[in-house]
């Protein structure tokens, strides 16, 4: 049935839900389970974008500023590691073949890059903004 199941997840709720459905399906099928995070800006929590972050004299805006936005970045960054971690550790745990990457950049284009690169038979994911899995 399927072999290699990609993943793409968020730190919303629909991403828990996206990574149980994801297990679930792994375990019935014997599948190999790739676990994807797209760090993002339209992503609920992301750090807000600085427009103009290198104009010192547009108010607001200055290195310090930067400095914070970069740390908030790290922050989200990590947050989003450790979200891979814990769910690899989980299917890992439960016997699945588990690997996680995260990127930056568009989610979809990202999303489809990785389902061709690692030949994924099946990619699940959450609905923005709507209930249930695609």
């Amino acid at each position: 049935m399927f072999n290699r199941i990609l993943a793409a997840l968020d730190r919303s709720e629909m991403g828990i839900e996206v990574f149980n459905q994801a297990l679930s399906l792994a375990k019935l099928t014997s599948a190999d389970l790739m676990l994807l995070h797209v760090l993002s800006h339209e992503e609920d929590g992301s750090p807000e974008a600085l427009i103009f972050p290198n104009i010192d004299y547009y108010p607001g805006w200055n290195e310090e500023s930067f400095k914070l936005y970069q740390e908030h970045w790290e922050k989200f960054k990590n947050e989003g590691l450790q979200m891979l971690q814990s769910f690899s550790s989980q299917a890992h745990t439960a016997g699945i073949n588990t690997e996680f990457t995260q990127n930056s950049g568009n989610p979809g284009r990202m999303i489809c890059e990785l389902a061709r690169t690692w030949n994924a038979d099946l990619i699940m994911m959450g609905r923005r903004g709507r209930s249930g899995l695609a």
